[in-house]
């Protein structure tokens, strides 16, 4: 959760929390949307025999825009998956370390490598302006790839704040106790 606590002063970390959470926030407004769009979708259907192939493809680019945008907001307010058997007992120190590790050895290589094998795939959708393959789906399709881009590029972005929470905790372990 981006607190006064939780942010550094001054600086491009408090920017780039405030961008995140508001993201994420935003984004995360959209799973309403699609849980009523899915049960318009199922009354429709069921109810009355009608159905538009638009409004079942919007439910799944709702679906990858929440999952996708809303990623870096969930591990910037620490709700990611994790397993914590240990973690969750550890000290401050200890679970900045866990975590610097963790996204030094696995997230930033990881957003790297999608980033990079990702690139050209979405490039040549939007050369294309790629359609949905299906007659009266959205003609967007491109937009939705650029999701593909947009997760490791926003969870960079909040790994970096996270490295520099995290070496700062371990400079200073006084800093656990200021809400971190």
């Amino acid at each position: 959760m981006v607190t006064d606590a939780t942010i550094f002063d001054g600086g491009r970390p408090v920017v780039v929390q405030r961008v995140v959470a508001a993201v994420g926030k935003a984004v995360s407004w959209l799973t309403l949307v699609m849980v009523l769009l899915m049960f318009l979708v199922v009354v429709m259907r069921y109810g009355f025999n009608l159905g538009w192939i638009w409004l079942q493809e919007s439910v799944t680019y709702l679906h990858a825009s929440v999952f996708m945008l809303v990623a870096a907001w969930a591990l910037q307010d620490d709700a990611h998956v994790r397993v914590d058997i240990f973690y969750r007992e550890s000290s401050p120190p200890r679970k900045a370390v866990v975590n610097l590790l963790g996204t030094l050895l696995l997230l930033v290589p990881f957003c790297l490598f999608l980033l990079i094998i990702a690139w050209e795939y979405v490039a040549a959708s939007w050369r294309l302006l790629e359609s949905s393959l299906e007659a009266g789906g959205v003609p967007a399709v491109y937009l939705l790839k650029s999701l593909i881009l947009l997760l490791p590029a926003l969870l960079l972005v909040q790994a970096v704040t996270g490295i520099e929470r995290d070496i700062r905790l371990l400079r200073d372990p006084r800093r656990a106790n200021a809400g971190d």
